[in-house]
C-alpha cells in the first residue's frame, strides 16, 4: 500500500472527495424540498356515527340512493330511492333530479354479488349527471359481532 508523505511539495494526483460530498447532500435537500408532496387517489367522504346512539334516524329526503341489484346471469337491476330505474334511464333520471340542488351527494350500494364494473359505471354516470359527492354504502355493522 503506497503512502505519501508530506515531505514532496509538488502536485498530489488523490481525489478530495469531500466537496463531492457536499455537493450530493446539498442536491438531496433541493430535490427533497422540490418533489411537490400531494395525496393520491380519491378523496373519501366517511360517514360518522351518530353522537347519541339511542336517537332514532329520521330518512332524509335529500338523500340519493342508487342501488345495484345482483340478478344471476343477468345484467344487474337499478333503484334509486326504491324506484326502479333501467340502466338506459338512469343518467336523465340522475340529472333531472341534481337540476335543481344545490347539495349534489349521492351514494351507491351495490349487492354483494354484484360485480364491481356495474358499481364503477354509476360512478361514472352520478359524474356524467354533475353529482359532486359520490359515497359508496357498505352493510352496516352491528356492535358486537
Amino acid at each position: 500500500m503506497a503512502m505519501t508523505t508530506g515531505g514532496g511539495g509538488g502536485f498530489s494526483s488523490d481525489i478530495n472527495v469531500t466537496p463531492m460530498i457536499d455537493i450530493l447532500l446539498v442536491l438531496l435537500i433541493i430535490f427533497m424540498v422540490i418533489v411537490p408532496v400531494t395525496p393520491k387517489g380519491l378523496d373519501a367522504l366517511v360517514p360518522q356515527p351518530p353522537k347519541n346512539p339511542q336517537q332514532q334516524q329520521q330518512p332524509n329526503d335529500r338523500t340519493i340512493v342508487v342501488q345495484v341489484l345482483y340478478r344471476a346471469g343477468q345484467a344487474p337491476a337499478y333503484k334509486i330511492n326504491e324506484t326502479d330505474v333501467s340502466h338506459a334511464e338512469l343518467l336523465s333520471k340522475l340529472t333531472d333530479i341534481y337540476a335543481n340542488r344545490a347539495e349534489r351527494v349521492m351514494f351507491v350500494k351495490g349487492d354483494d354479488d354484484v360485480d364491481w364494473r356495474y358499481v364503477a359505471d354509476v360512478i361514472d354516470i352520478g359524474h356524467a349527471a354533475n353529482v359532486d359527492h359520490i359515497g359508496l354504502m357498505t352493510p352496516k355493522i352491528l356492535a358486537g359481532q
